[in-house]
């Protein structure tokens, strides 16, 4: 899923009509801190070079990007995203370092920080519910917020259609953010309840299932993962089509949760045409 246009598309920055982009440091401060101070925000931070990166080549609106070393910045676009390069040249204003710590928590060693537009609720739902091709992942009640970010990664790269949350983790959390490196934007993320999911074959990780290895997994499943301590949810476990076991040396009582969703996607796109190259 790309959320503002088709995959592939690399898009102008952009700011509310009739709003230039910030092209001084006051400027810059002044557009941060009035997005950040909206009643309803509507705003991500973009932590580092490469967060800011994926977030622009899978459609998202940044309306400021900051950065403590312009030219290095541009010289590291240079290096791994000469795809990006016009675009980060407009989009990247130089402010100190000092201003970046009081506007950012934890400032990246890149010492780059942005800000981008969550998509419209309305365009994810309609991204997960419309005709499918590749398997949606379903975190049931999960608890860390850096695995979440982890699980939006790897099913940005493996090409999922999306990654929805059960319970009251928000996957759109800045350390869920962070963990997924930008790559929200390609990828439908989305908190929902058991009575929300969209439809398709929901195959649920569980001890207790069939080997995953015996079954072929259709490009349209949920695949659904308990939580890191309590596992899968009654409600999540009612609605189950089929549980499905990941092997497992004897008395090794789990396995982290971004490995169980790695291993779950490598064994439908091994079997799949619809898996990226």
């Amino acid at each position: 899923m790309n959320a503002y246009g088709p995959p592939g598309a690399i898009p102008e920055p952009s700011v509310p009509p009739g709003a230039p982009l910030p092209a001084s440091l006051d400027e810059a401060v002044a557009r941060w801190r009035g997005l950040l101070a909206e009643a309803a925000p509507r705003h991500v931070l973009l932590e580092g070079f490469h967060a800011l990166k994926h977030a622009l080549r899978f459609g998202a609106v940044v309306p400021v990007a900051l950065c403590t070393d312009r030219a290095g910045t541009l010289e590291l676009a240079a290096e791994l995203a000469p795809d990006l390069g016009e675009v980060l040249a407009r989009l990247l204003v130089e402010v100190d370092a000092q201003a970046v710590r009081a506007l950012v928590p934890r400032p990246h060693p890149t010492g780059v920080a942005a800000l981008a537009e969550r998509p419209a609720p309305a365009a994810v739902a309609a991204a997960l519910r419309g005709e499918r091709r590749t398997p949606v992942v379903v975190l049931d009640q999960p608890r860390h917020l850096g695995n979440a970010g982890a699980v939006v990664r790897l099913a940005a790269g493996f090409g999922a259609s999306g990654v929805v949350t059960t319970g009251p983790l928000d996957p759109w959390h800045p350390t869920v953010v962070r963990g997924g490196a930008g790559l929200h934007f390609a990828t439908a993320v989305a908190p929902l309840e058991v009575s929300e999911l969209p439809g398709g074959p929901l195959f649920a990780l569980d001890p207790e299932g069939a080997d995953i290895r015996g079954l072929a997994l259709p490009d349209d499943a949920l695949l659904a993962f308990g939580s890191e301590r309590h596992g899968l949810s009654a409600g999540l476990r009612a609605r189950a089509d089929q549980l499905v076991a990941l092997p497992m040396r004897p008395q090794v009582s789990s396995y982290n949760l971004a490995t169980s969703v790695g291993m779950a996607l490598f064994h439908w796109a091994s079997a799949s045409g619809a898996a990226p190259a």
